[in-house]
């Protein structure tokens, strides 16, 4: 073992030779003195030291994924203290994050740092809405603080590197992973997925408070067949090319660090081992200098795909196609080293790999001080502080869409009124934390009760109704809601009765989205739908917060119910989030990111769509694309969100009507505030490229602006196309810009209709 005086003579050798300023001005200069520094010290790696950095173990405790065979901690220490581990996840917490860096930095030949990585996916102790929530609220800014107070409170623990954002469009709300993205539209994508790498990696990767950020799944995950977990995708190369890759594109050229390989394969070829995907696009025409990470075991899933007969052949495959670290998969640090003694593996393959991971942790300053993320006064500092419960009810209120209000409930009386809380998920302080709180504490959110009882000026009456599940598993499934025990119905309909307001949250339990959890009916599930009708039957004055991870089909709640709330799972401070927009002390300005179909057999349903050979009912017969037993248009349509005040466009302009393909086309609009309350709203620019050499969408966001306007107040607003938003890109990954007419919406959702055309030249 290494005594402590070698440990700093290692340290001040690496501090002279490899530090780095946290000057702007020198990041080329410490760029190319890290090159430098990286080949010379691959070039004292044993070829076991190398393919030890391409193995990434989940900690001696807890798994996010199936646990493998040969996965033991006795094992996993071994290999350790030989330098043949290059990164670990699932380890949270100062004193073991310095405990296994400790044994890296001072037991082994070479004294590599560790990466620690974790799925801070909403925040880390403190929790943030759920991602699809906060992309709810098109407000860039929140969302990148959201990202910015998640990485410094996991930095804080020890945490170097978190598995997010999730970035995988998707159209498929079947797929319970919906709730870990931005939603169906690529622009939108887009732009949240700079806005979390930036918030996590922060403006220099050095600095303390920051980690680095994976751009996941790549690639087209969110295009599982039937939206069912782990599946296969066959998608054209138009959908890969203009909907999947550019959200992945846009958080490459935010400068993110890792990207996650997926677990789907993408026609006829798994992620994992998808040579066209991470060879040819990431590393070569994107020119991507970071690393790629496998999905948890996603390497040996070739075997079981039917591409792989081995684990060998599976290690082979994965790392000629790119995939420079193997999660928990055990066939890299199995196999790799027979494969390359044996020449079927390239040695300058994993020494690209190693550079690559390498490259990384200099960055993050780990040469400089392995310690750096270890300072156990910082960790208490700075985990739980009330600025990070400020940030996350901040984005929680943020993210709240108001989805219907028809007789003008909201917001509520603060006084004089008797207002019954009625549902399973009203008192609930554990499902509103959402999936994917690993480091946070079970039953620690405020529930929509607690954040309702603040407001004391009125008679509160709380009534269950009905129990969601049955059993204390955490993994709420299809198999354990309940169906059966309607005990608490009568009491809940005696409250309404006595009630002039009935607020109702409903919907679903917050492990019933996530990953493995796709679902095929999307209705309120259990007792809920017979619980708000019979409640509805006595009182129709309801308000219903739906909590969910998705959108649900809730077609009678739109007929019926007058007044409806998409609430998400907001996270820590959900409640207070809650009330303070049922009271008024805050107006929604959220709009939807995906699509609410009216029923599963709509799905997929997005508004983006392409109009057809027979898109219409141009002769009022059967022959033309449509259901026989639904209509085309969805429940609620991406974008759209209602406000408690009103909005008016008019006065839409462009500065000219014919450009050439370099200007900028200019649109303004007049947007003014009509109604009684001051708020916000996100005015959205939708284009149509009437004719193009490949079938072109009916509309497309092609930008938006979140406006804040006083009662009465009118803004004149300016949105600018450029050719990256009037371009798109070809079958073979062409981008082109092609002359012609186009048409410009300008309005409050994806149905906007007020429209003007220019001609590009």
């Amino acid at each position: 073992m290494k005594t402590i005086n070698t440990l700093l003579s290692f340290c001040l050798i690496i501090f002279l030779s490899f530090g780095c300023s946290n000057n702007q001005n020198q990041e080329n200069k410490n760029d190319n003195m890290y090159e430098q520094k990286i080949d010379a010290l691959i070039a004292k790696m044993t070829i076991e030291e190398k393919v030890g950095q391409m193995n990434l173990y989940n900690g001696f405790w807890d798994a996010t994924g199936p646990v493998p065979e040969e996965g033991n901690a006795k094992t996993k220490y071994d290999h350790l203290r030989k330098g043949w581990v290059g990164a670990m996840l699932n380890v949270k917490g100062v004193k073991k994050t310095r405990e296994l860096q400790k044994i890296a930095v001072e037991e082994t030949r070479l004294g590599i740092p560790l990466l620690f990585g974790f799925d801070v996916i909403h925040g880390f102790k403190t929790l943030s809405p759920i991602p699809i929530a906060e992309s709810a609220s098109w407000d860039l800014e929140a969302i990148k603080n959201s990202a910015r107070v998640a990485a410094t409170e996991a930095s804080a623990a020890g945490i170097t590197w978190t598995f997010a954002p999730m970035i995988d469009i998707s159209r498929d709300p079947r797929w319970g992973r919906v709730m870990e993205g931005g939603g169906e539209d690529t622009y939108l994508g887009s732009k949240i997925a700079e806005a979390r790498v930036i918030g996590f990696q922060g403006d220099h990767l050095s600095d303390v408070n920051t980690i680095a950020a994976c751009a996941k799944h790549f690639a087209a995950y969110g295009f599982s067949e039937a939206g069912k977990e782990y599946n296969t995708v066959d998608i054209s190369n138009n959908t890969l090319y203009n909907t999947v890759l550019p959200p992945f594109k846009a958080a490459e050229e935010a400068g993110v660090r890792t990207f996650m390989n997926a677990f789907n394969d993408l026609n006829g070829i798994p992620a994992s081992t998808n040579e066209f995907l991470q060879r040819d696009i990431l590393k070569g025409k994107w020119d991507f200098n970071g690393f790629v990470v496998s999905d948890w075991a996603s390497i040996n899933e070739a075997i079981f795909w039917g591409q792989a007969k081995d684990k060998k052949e599976a290690a082979y495959l994965a790392s000629k196609a790119g995939s420079d670290m193997d999660m928990e998969g055990y066939v890299y640090i199995n196999e790799l080293v027979n494969l390359v003694n044996e020449r079927k593996v390239k040695e300058a393959i994993i020494d690209d790999a190693v550079r690559r991971i390498l490259r990384v942790k200099f960055e993050l300053g780990l040469f400089d001080n392995p310690y750096k993320y270890c300072d156990e006064a910082r960790e208490k500092a700075i985990i739980g502080q009330k600025s990070n419960y400020d940030a996350v009810l901040d984005m929680a209120k943020k993210s709240v869409v108001l989805l219907k209000n028809d007789t003008q409930l909201l917001p509520l009386a603060k006084s004089g009124k008797r207002i019954a809380l009625i549902g399973p998920l009203a008192d609930d302080d554990n499902s509103p934390l959402g999936s994917w709180r690993l480091a946070s504490d079970d039953h620690s959110a405020v529930s929509v009760y607690e954040g309702m009882k603040a407001y004391n000026g009125n008679k509160l009456k709380y009534e269950k109704g009905v129990d969601l599940y049955i059993g204390k598993t955490a993994f709420v499934n299809e198999v354990n809601i309940n169906t059966t025990n309607k005990k608490g119905i009568k009491e809940a309909v005696r409250a309404a009765k006595n009630a002039d307001v009935v607020v109702m949250v409903l919907g679903e339990h917050g492990f019933q989205s996530g990953e493995g959890r796709s679902r095929t009916n999307l209705d309120l599930p259990g007792l809920q739908q017979e619980l708000l009708e019979a409640v509805y039957k006595v009182n129709p004055n309801i308000v219903l917060v739906l909590n969910a991870g998705r959108p649900l089909t809730i077609n009678w709640a739109k007929e019926n119910i007058p007044t409806i709330v998409m609430g998400w799972q907001l996270g820590t401070q959900t409640g207070n989030a809650i009330a303070q927009v049922l009271y008024g002390d805050y107006n929604p300005s959220g709009k939807l990111p995906m699509t609410f179909p009216r029923n599963v057999g709509q799905i997929p349903i997005y508004y983006n769509y392409k109009n057809t050979g027979r898109g219409s009912n141009r002769k009022n017969n059967v022959f033309w694309s449509h259901y026989s037993d639904v209509e085309n248009t969805p429940l609620y349509p991406f974008g759209y969100g209602l406000s408690y005040t009103s909005f008016e466009y008019k006065n839409l302009k462009l500065d000219k009507s014919v450009y050439t393909a370099n200007e900028t086309v200019k649109v303004s609009v007049d947007l003014k505030n009509t109604g009684n309350y001051d708020g916000k709203e996100v005015v959205q620019l939708y284009i149509r490229d009437k004719v193009g050499s490949i079938t072109r969408p009916i509309k497309e966001l092609k930008g938006f602006e979140l406006v804040e306007l006083k009662k009465g107040e009118t803004k004149t607003i300016t949105l600018k196309l450029t050719k990256s938003e009037l371009g798109f890109y070809t079958n073979h990954g062409k981008f082109i810009v092609e002359p012609g007419d186009f048409e410009v919406f300008v309005g409050g959702d994806s149905t906007a209709d007020l429209k003007t055309s220019f001609e590009l030249k």
